[in-house]
């Protein structure tokens, strides 16, 4: 028995890919995934608007969704709120269109990387603050023996692209260590619009890191937008694919 997974990330509603939004949901209508997964960044600026095509989008797969913020989900033309109740939109969305996913193959832990304010520019890249990576180990320590694999979902990488330059998330080393020893097998992430598929250690612990691309208009590094179906059985089995959304051919 397995468990199948549709992992997407910054859909940017707002600036989001039509085409691709509607290649998700056919496969999602044809292959009837048990969860889709939405790493974050779900608008662009955060707007009612952008939070309502979301839910409608969302809404209309039919499928359990599971759901976390990115640095794109906080208000940006509203500093009284993101100061205040950043995560106020975000919540009625997930409150809306979310679940959890029980499944006797997997199971999700949740790991908050996304911060109102920073003491850096840009604001847009990770922080893992202490008592968001101590909420994730908590969660994680009452798994221990859990014969299911185990993943972390989170929007920002916890580690930088290459080990031998600078990591861009804040805390990031110290907390792919712990939670690499505290058993999680691989960590969902986005953010950098480049899907990617490695094993990386950090002080003697090895997970899997496992980042979709983009669903949105805002293509980097040439790679078009993409999404992954990951498929799990118990004991760390994950098999990930990755889907890419060709361009539409020009007229």
């Amino acid at each position: 028995m397995t468990t199948r997974l549709f992992h997407i990330s910054d859909v940017h509603f707002g600036v989001e890919d039509r085409a691709a939004l509607d290649a998700v949901a056919r496969a999602v209508a044809e292959e009837r995934p048990d969860a889709v997964i939405c790493t974050g960044d779900l608008t662009q600026r955060a707007k009612h608007s952008e939070y309502a095509r979301a839910a409608e989008w969302f809404a209309s797969l039919g499928v359990p969704v599971v759901l976390e913020p990115g640095n794109h989900d906080m208000p940006y033309y509203n500093p009284w709120e993101r100061f205040t109740d950043p995560f106020r939109r975000y919540n009625r969305l997930r409150k809306t269109v979310g679940s959890e996913l029980a499944s006797p193959d997997v199971v999700l832990v949740p790991l908050r990387t996304t911060v109102r304010i920073q003491r850096r520019i840009p604001w847009s890249d990770g922080v893992i603050k202490r008592a968001a990576i101590e909420e994730t180990l908590a969660r994680l320590a009452t798994l221990e023996g859990d014969p299911r694999t185990i993943l972390v979902t989170a929007h920002h990488p916890l580690l930088g692209p290459r080990d031998d330059g600078k990591n861009p998330t804040i805390g990031g080393d110290e907390a792919f260590a712990r939670i690499a020893a505290a058993g999680a097998h691989a960590i969902l992430s986005g953010h950098v619009h480049v899907p990617f598929d490695e094993v990386r250690s950090r002080a003697g612990h090895s997970a899997r890191m496992i980042g979709a691309g983009t669903l949105s208009t805002r293509l980097r590094h040439g790679a078009p937008a993409s999404w992954r179906v990951i498929t799990c059985a118990p004991g760390g089995v994950i098999d990930s694919e990755l889907r890419l959304v060709a361009a539409p051919l020009p007229a």
